[in-house]
């Protein structure tokens, strides 16, 4: 027992939660059993409980590093010098052209798969979505207030409305493209909907 305990922590936890990501991310939370961790990780049980808690403490983390790992990526798009509205486009296709792909079929988005199978009745994993797309909503609203200063947006018009309504997309294709076999379609509402930036 001794020499168990003194076991527990011969594994890299950095490495063993980005494997538990991979697998949580690919099969969802359901169909990941803690033996499926097991077997995955390739670490004990007991190693699991010790290091990060129970299987919906270890889900949890593994969605806190997604976000922390994707949310970088996008502020650096969304925020660079010059003009905004390009910036708004590319991230729109960005996400369509990844939901159609091969691994966005298989995968999908880990966030939009929380907010699908978790959010409405697991109120810590809720609050996760939501502060996911909170900040995805704030970056797209920040963007567009800028489009809007630089003149590349009607005065009139709501940036805070297009961003929830280019956020509602993105999480619209992530699904959609998951589900169906007709990347046309994704394709073709992303562009309707950047219609409306123009």
């Amino acid at each position: 027992m001794v020499f168990n305990a003194a076991r527990t922590k011969e594994f890299d936890p950095d490495a063993a939660l980005q494997s538990a990501l991979e697998l949580f991310w690919r099969r969802g939370y359901e169909a990941t059993s803690l033996t499926d961790l097991v077997e995955h990780l390739g670490i004990g049980r007991a190693s699991i409980y010790a290091t990060f808690g129970n299987k919906r403490e270890l889900y949890l983390k593994a969605m806190d590093r997604y976000t922390e790992t994707r949310d970088p990526a996008l502020l650096a798009e969304l925020s660079q010098p010059g003009p905004a509205l390009p910036a708004v486009r590319a991230v729109v296709r960005r996400f369509a052209a990844e939901a159609v792909s091969p691994e966005g079929r298989l995968n999908g988005c880990f966030v939009t798969n929380t907010a699908a199978e978790l959010a409405p009745h697991d109120p810590a994993a809720a609050r996760r979505v939501e502060i996911s797309w909170e900040h995805v909503e704030t970056l797209l609203h920040s963007a567009l207030v800028r489009a809007q200063a630089q003149s590349e947006l009607p005065e009139g018009g709501d940036p805070l409305a297009l961003a929830r309504m280019l956020l509602v997309l993105l999480q619209g294709v992530r699904i959609v493209g998951k589900a169906s076999n007709d990347p046309a379609r994704v394709r073709d509402a992303t562009e309707q909907a950047l219609a409306l930036l123009d």
